[in-house]
């Protein structure tokens, strides 16, 4: 009897020690966060360096990088952080895509006309003057099927070294200089500091110009002693060197010949080498940045078309649709010489 009831006891200690481990155990489906909520903090910390080459704070590229920063240092809790160069790891654009190759930076502004020294000719359409007709259309065939199409081509000619994160804007280049100019017939005879691009001198020529090559660092002194008569650039960039005060830079013609692209380039080995979390954080940032250096960029705009007025700057419209009727047969030449219709076309249909 007694056998019986030790047994009895024990039994009974056994079921109130199972009975209150159930109690004390979580239901089921709460004992685990969801799903990803705290991955992020499974995931190494990533540093990332990223340099324009202006050295000025006060230019949409800095606003622009700074704002990555906030964003992705924000929204990754920490995870990534961002230290940002302006001029400091390269004042030539050549430099900082040297660094970019190299590791030393991970992701930088440029202009495309390197792409062509590398093999990516087909960047070439973007220095066809006129190719845009204003901001809306720009934005449009870039951050549509036009861009998407030339991001592609350049990931593929450059077996992923050059990814476009995305493309941003440098302003819209006008003609000026020691007299205005309303029609192609008047800018006959007038030496005039353009980029070097082929096609873009080709335009000049064209109208009567004669085109001619002055570094930008020595090009206010070139407008101030008659070395040449114009030159064109985008208000930020010519008020901010004074080129309107020279004796050769004080009419201003709005011929908005060029909406000018820039490329915000990361390797795209180390994007790819990244998890998803991280290029999500990345790509977010990026957006919101882009946002940011094309509102600067059209504030700074009217800004310093202000400030050129109200230092003496002389402005002027100009009849664009005859400077358009020199450029839209070159545009066409261009395309059909170097098998980039189908690209042209996608640039016209964004319209």
């Amino acid at each position: 009897m007694r056998k019986i009831l030790v047994i009895l006891l024990a039994l009974t200690l056994i079921a109130g020690l199972l009975v209150g481990c159930q109690q004390d155990a979580a239901p089921a489906g709460d004992t685990e966060e969801p799903a990803g909520e705290d991955a992020a903090t499974d995931l190494e910390p990533l540093h990332l360096v990223i340099a324009h080459n202006q050295t000025s704070t006060d230019n949409p590229y800095q606003y622009g990088m700074v704002k990555f920063k906030e964003v992705v240092e924000e929204i990754s809790d920490g995870n990534i952080t961002v230290e940002v160069h302006n001029g400091s790891i390269g004042t030539n654009e050549s430099e900082l895509i040297e660094k970019l190759s190299l590791g030393a930076a991970d992701m930088v502004v440029a202009s495309p006309g390197f792409m062509t020294g590398i093999g990516v000719e087909e960047v070439d359409l973007l220095s066809l003057l006129y190719l845009f007709d204003g901001f809306d259309h720009w934005e449009k065939a870039m951050d549509g099927d036009f861009g998407n199409t030339m991001a592609e081509i350049i990931s593929e000619k450059t077996n992923n070294e050059f990814k476009i994160m995305s493309y941003w804007s440098a302003g819209v280049r006008n003609y000026y200089g020691k007299k205005p100019i309303e029609v192609p017939e008047d800018a006959s005879g007038l030496s005039i500091r353009t980029q070097n691009s082929v096609v873009q001198q080709q335009f000049w020529k064209d109208a009567g110009a004669i085109p001619a090559s002055v570094d930008w660092n020595e090009l206010y002194q070139a407008l101030q002693q008659g070395v040449v008569d114009a030159s064109e650039n985008d208000y930020t960039n010519f008020s901010q060197q004074d080129h309107h005060k020279t004796v050769n830079g004080k009419y201003i013609s709005e011929t908005e010949h060029d909406y000018t692209t820039r490329l915000l380039l990361m390797n795209g080995e180390r994007f790819d080498s990244l998890p998803k979390q991280q290029q999500d954080w990345i790509i977010e940032a990026v957006k919101q940045a882009t946002q940011e250096e094309r509102e600067v960029t059209y504030r700074m705009l009217d800004e310093s078309k202000a400030k050129v007025i109200e230092e003496g700057g002389e402005v002027n419209e100009v009849d664009k649709e005859a400077f358009m009727k020199i450029a839209i047969p070159i545009q066409d030449n261009f395309a059909k010489e170097n098998d980039l219709v189908d690209l042209l076309e996608m640039v016209r249909s964004a319209k």
